[in-house]
């Protein structure tokens, strides 16, 4: 089978991002991805908006994958798609498209579901990266998700520890809006604490029992403490901004980190693989490479255009499961809340 050439076209829309990717062979040929600038100003993705833009953006994009991959969608043997977990309206937008357009080139289609894509995209065919040998610790860290998981093989994975509230994006654009910051706060708290001291505050881990995450706590801890010191000095974000992120970023790293190695102690993994949105934070990839050094860990970043929703994920999942004859019915439904 896999000495075939086989083009596999991804279609993610789980949330606010509409993207479209061509895989050939285990190879990105393209991929592109349109973002949706509207939510800025609400400080958050409104559900119908994204849906509406879905369905403005997602011809263009899967237009563009194909013409960048350089193939006409005669080429194409399959179509993967994103059926969870996600946004009910944004999921729906590319589940009926890839059913249509699969239906209509009579190929097969591909269900996909989202977290287990951002685990695989670590086994996109990309100069420079290494692929986890199974089984691997997988830490999952997004807007909407915080998962340990143990992956056996591609399609053999357990959750063993996740957030029993808030996921760590979340903490991060909260903690963001308490500051006045933009929206996504993440990227902006992770470049302003490059400049600042990460223990000039203290923040209190929230103790939780296992492998398992809680970030609400922290994030009113950070709330009060904000409002503690602007009571008495009004100026005190502007003048110690630097400081203050630098120390949430400390104490949430602080946090993944000591739950990584409690799983890896457990488990006796050593292999250590990251993926999902917050993975593009430079303190966390640092703080796993000091781990090797550390704890005798072998650690995994994927390339940073993999680490946010984006199809490329999505094409590779569906080229594993091509290769396995591991095809949809059209009678497939998105599912908001689908389950690794």
């Amino acid at each position: 089978m896999s000495s075939q050439n086989i083009y596999i076209l991804g279609i993610e829309s789980s949330c606010d991002d509409t993207a479209a990717s061509v895989i050939y062979n285990g190879k990105i040929l393209s991929n592109v991805v349109a973002n949706q600038k509207i939510h800025e100003e609400y400080g958050g993705v409104v559900p119908e908006l994204a849906s509406r833009a879905h369905q403005q953006n997602i011809v263009p994009v899967v237009d563009q994958a194909l013409k960048k991959a350089n193939i006409t969608k005669e080429h194409l043997h399959a179509i993967a798609f994103t059926r969870g977990p996600g946004l009910m309206g944004s999921l729906l937008v590319g589940t009926s498209f890839a059913k249509s357009l699969a239906m209509g080139l009579d190929i097969p289609l591909i269900d996909v579901n989202h977290m287990q894509a951002h685990i695989l995209a670590h086994f996109i065919d990309e100069e420079g990266f290494n692929k986890p040998p199974f089984p691997f610790l997988a830490m999952t860290i997004s807007g909407g998700h915080t998962q340990i998981v143990k992956v056996s093989n591609y399609f053999e994975m357990e959750v063993i520890g996740e957030t029993i509230d808030d996921a760590v994006g979340e903490a991060y654009d909260k903690s963001g809006k308490i500051l006045g910051l933009g929206y996504p706060a993440g990227p902006e708290i992770d470049k302003l604490a490059h400049s600042g001291n990460p223990k000039a505050f203290q923040f209190t881990k929230p103790k939780v029992a296992g492998l398992n995450f809680s970030f609400s706590g922290l994030k009113t801890g950070i709330l009060y403490f904000i409002q503690r010191e602007t009571k008495v000095n009004p100026n005190f974000i502007e003048e110690n901004i630097n400081d203050i992120c630098a120390s949430i970023q400390y104490t949430i790293i602080g946090i993944l980190i000591d739950k990584l190695k409690l799983a890896s102690k457990q488990t006796g993994i050593k292999h250590i693989a990251i993926g999902g949105g917050v993975s593009a934070n430079s303190g966390i990839r640092q703080a796993l490479k000091n781990g090797e050094s550390k704890f005798g860990w072998t650690t995994y970043v994927p390339k940073f255009e993999f680490t946010t929703d984006n199809a490329a994920m999505i094409a590779i999942v569906g080229y594993l499961k091509y290769l396995e004859n591991n095809f949809s019915e059209q009678n497939v439904t998105a599912s908001a809340r689908l389950k690794i």
